[in-house]
């Protein structure tokens, strides 16, 4: 009866042997594979790097970071071809009718009025190369009225510039110099594809400092120069966080790419953190028309305007002090008509609500002066207006706009 007990036993015992031996194999199995699924052990190689150091180097997330990131790239793909501008304008002072004394003439003398100095105004701002003739895009206030230009490169060259032709509406120039054909081009993007959250990186010359370069984002698009502050612009431009300054004016807003895609203006010395840029596919068009003709022709209606809207007409139809009742409607409210302008001979009154252009609705400025500006000058608008509690249809010729202010 004691050998079934010692067979059962026994049973039992190689039961768990087999079970130990199998749990051994299954744990160094284990540890000899583990260690070729993950990284290897750093090791130092005869040269002293580690294999670790290595190893991490290839990885997915550090091969996104060169050792040459995307704003280098950009900036050296453009770099060379921005330009520092610098301009001169030369003031007579005016005299002072103290000199003009008979009595302290003769005291000084007839030609010591005559001899006092003219003043100097110098101004310091950016470009870019538009084309290996010489062609430098630029904006209009940084030439404008200047007596002497003179562009300096990248490469330390100066060269006297020619002011071909200013727009100050657009606030853009095309300067000339004359450095042979073989000068460096910056390469033009296109405005019209850039969103909001794209890299954006501001060359140029802020407040002296040659070659600076800031970095930020597309913070909004079409943002128009009545919002910016600058009513006799026709502008919708670009708005970042890239630092732009004074001196960075003219230079080129690239995108990570390296590609010009707009021209930075430091038109807001009071902004902090906000910087405008002219859309380029705005500035090619107007740069074509200042080479050849070395003007733009802006049409225009001659009204100053504001946008209406049913609330803001509300407001001011219950404040008892307000000297005129406003239809509480959407459209464009007449607040001026310029005197002798289209506007006025066509028989547009102070008061007047703008409800359409050509049978198509216009709900705010910016839109009707964007349709005025599209169309050609001598152009007759078909402008369907609301005057009290009438509407009617009244014929605007548009004129040439002749002085931006």
């Amino acid at each position: 009866m004691r050998f079934p007990k010692l067979s059962r036993s026994l049973r039992q015992l190689s039961t768990h042997v087999l079970a130990i031996a199998l749990g051994v194999v299954l744990a160094v199995s284990t540890l000899q594979v583990l260690p070729s699924q993950a990284e290897p052990a750093p090791t130092i190689t005869a040269g002293g790097t580690s294999e670790l150091l290595i190893a991490q180097r290839q990885s997915p997330a550090s091969a996104a970071i060169s050792s040459t990131s995307f704003v280098t790239a950009a900036v050296n793909r453009v770099g060379s071809a921005v330009v520092r501008i610098d301009t001169e304008r030369t003031i007579a002072r005016r005299a002072d009718p103290f000199l003009e004394d008979p009595f302290f003439r003769r005291f000084f003398g007839e030609g010591f009025s005559q001899q006092m100095p003219s003043e100097q105004l110098r101004g310091l701002g950016s470009g870019f190369i538009i084309d290996k003739s010489g062609l430098v895009l630029t904006n209009a206030h940084v030439v404008d009225k200047a007596d002497k230009v003179t562009v300096r490169l990248k490469d330390g060259r100066t060269f006297e510039g020619k002011v071909q032709g200013i727009d100050e509406v657009t606030d853009l120039a095309v300067v000339k110099i004359n450095a042979g054909n073989d000068l460096p081009v910056a390469p033009l993007g296109s405005s019209t594809n850039v969103q909001v959250g794209d890299w954006a990186i501001a060359v140029g010359n802020p407040l002296g400092f040659d070659n600076t370069v800031t970095l930020g984002i597309v913070s909004t698009l079409k943002r128009s120069s009545a919002q910016v502050g600058i009513s006799d612009k026709r502008l919708d431009f670009i708005q970042t966080d890239a630092a732009i300054n004074p001196g960075n004016s003219g230079g080129p807003l690239l995108n990570g790419q390296g590609e010009v895609i707009g021209i930075n203006t430091a038109i807001r010395p009071d902004a902090m953190g906000i910087g405008f840029a002219i859309p380029i596919d705005k500035a090619k068009a107007i740069a074509a028309q200042l080479q050849r003709d070395g003007k733009v022709a802006h049409p225009y209606l001659g009204v100053q305007m504001l946008t209406l809207t049913p609330d803001l007409a509300k407001q001011n139809n219950t404040d008892p002090n307000s000297p005129i009742q406003i239809p509480e409607i959407n459209g464009v409210f007449v607040m001026r008509v310029v005197p002798n302008s289209p506007a006025a001979s066509a028989g547009i009154r102070r008061g007047d609500v703008i409800l359409q252009v050509d049978g198509k609705a216009i709900t705010s400025a910016e839109q009707l002066q964007n349709v005025v500006e599209d169309s050609r000058l001598g152009q007759v608008l078909q402008v369907k207006v609301q005057r009290g509690n009438q509407t009617q249809q009244l014929s605007v010729r548009t004129a040439e706009l002749q002085n931006a202010s």
